[in-house]
């Protein structure tokens, strides 16, 4: 996964939910993202907020961190 570019929140879900429809994943990752507190914290000091569409280099690689890489990943 590139996490050098700017990904969109529905192209971002996909990957990590890739069974699901678009919509659906990206209900998916809103709902982790506010549900980790630590995420949530993290992703904040970086400029999230809700509403946001669109994830910063920086951010793709703080969700990474918490949830894995998407490839690899597992609920």
């Amino acid at each position: 996964m590139n996490t050098n570019r700017i990904y969109g929140h529905q192209e971002l879900a996909l990957l990590y939910f890739p069974n699901v429809l678009p919509s659906s994943a990206s209900t998916q990752l809103t709902r982790f993202i506010r549900r980790d507190p630590e995420l949530l914290s993290a992703l904040e000091a970086i400029g999230y907020r809700k509403g946001i569409r669109l994830y910063t280099p920086l951010q793709v690689r703080t969700i990474i961190d918490h949830m894995g890489d998407p490839e690899n990943w597992n609920l």
